[in-house]
């Protein structure tokens, strides 16, 4: 990660041209990122974007969790993220709807903010009453949000969130001063700042989790490399949420890098990390199945 991701992180110009090549990671990810062999794939059609069904063998079909992925809102998709979300769900025993939400260049956050909700809107139509909503990195940002907007909107809110190394706050003053800024692996969280201003067009505001009150969200695990970048938003959500008087739970993994849970076998913590998201979502759905 620091030889080959980092340097492209960091130095290429962030210009709508140099983003729309982004969506190499997601091609490669087609030949490198494969789900088990019974697990089932199915694509579903939204309004101007698409999303689909992972079934891992003996996922519960009424026990649904909305997955979110990362990327900074511009990079990755369904199949860079679809064996993460299928670890997850195996464990917790349910099926997955992962959705690919549109991103920069074409689209700002408001965007992505728009289409995660209408997925979530669009499983409570379909009569699913067992939800729970996960994301990491930008998809930690969304799942927080699409929460929040259920909340506003007098919806029924998911059972849990899980937030893996989530983004919470798009101002980059804070985080600016965190230690491990400097020695993150890959992570270019200097640039958000650049990014920042992409991401807001046509907002009036702000949409930062962490600015917005957090009160009345379901239980939310929180999990983080102590080695990332983004440790400074998992420790300022999981204030937030203390302050909020929602229940947590913060969990950071000595020396991991950004959503290392991804990676897990190479980083054979990230099996131990998923064991834990697994069992936390079975709690919260009350799910039987065993973890893998």
């Amino acid at each position: 990660m620091r030889v080959v991701i980092r340097p492209v992180f960091r130095y290429s110009p962030l210009t709508p041209v140099m983003l729309r090549l982004a969506v190499v990671f997601e091609w490669a990810a087609s030949f490198v990122v494969p789900v088990t062999r019974d697990t089932e794939v199915e694509r579903v059609d939204f309004p101007g974007f698409h999303g689909e069904w992972i079934r891992p063998p003996g996922a519960d079909p009424d026990k649904v969790m909305l997955f979110l992925h990362g990327g900074g809102f511009f990079c990755c998709g369904l199949r860079t993220h679809r064996r993460l979300a299928a670890r997850i769900a195996e464990r917790a025993g349910v099926t997955a709807l992962s959705v690919a939400y549109r991103q920069l260049p074409a689209s700002p956050l408001a965007v992505s903010m728009a289409d995660a909700h209408h997925a979530y809107t669009w499983l409570v139509e379909q009569g699913f009453t067992d939800i729970v909503i996960a994301g990491d990195s930008a998809g930690g940002f969304l799942a927080l949000t699409t929460a929040l907007t259920a909340r506003d909107e007098g919806q029924p809110g998911p059972a849990a969130l899980v937030a893996l190394s989530p983004l919470v706050e798009l101002d980059h003053l804070g985080r600016a001063e965190h230690p491990n800024l400097k020695t993150d692996a890959y992570l270019p969280a200097h640039r958000l700042p650049k990014l920042r201003t992409m991401l807001l067009a046509g907002l009036d505001e702000d949409p930062s989790p962490a600015r917005r009150d957090l009160s009345g969200l379901p239980p939310v695990l929180i999990q983080a490399g102590g080695a990332e970048a983004l440790l400074y938003d998992a420790h300022l959500l999981a204030a937030r949420l203390c302050a909020a008087g929602v229940p947590h739970r913060l969990q950071v993994w000595e020396g991991q890098l950004h959503v290392f849970q991804a990676f897990a076998g190479p980083i054979p913590e990230g099996h131990a990390a998923l064991d834990e998201v697994g069992a936390f979502l079975r709690s919260a759905t009350g799910s039987g199945h065993a973890a893998a």
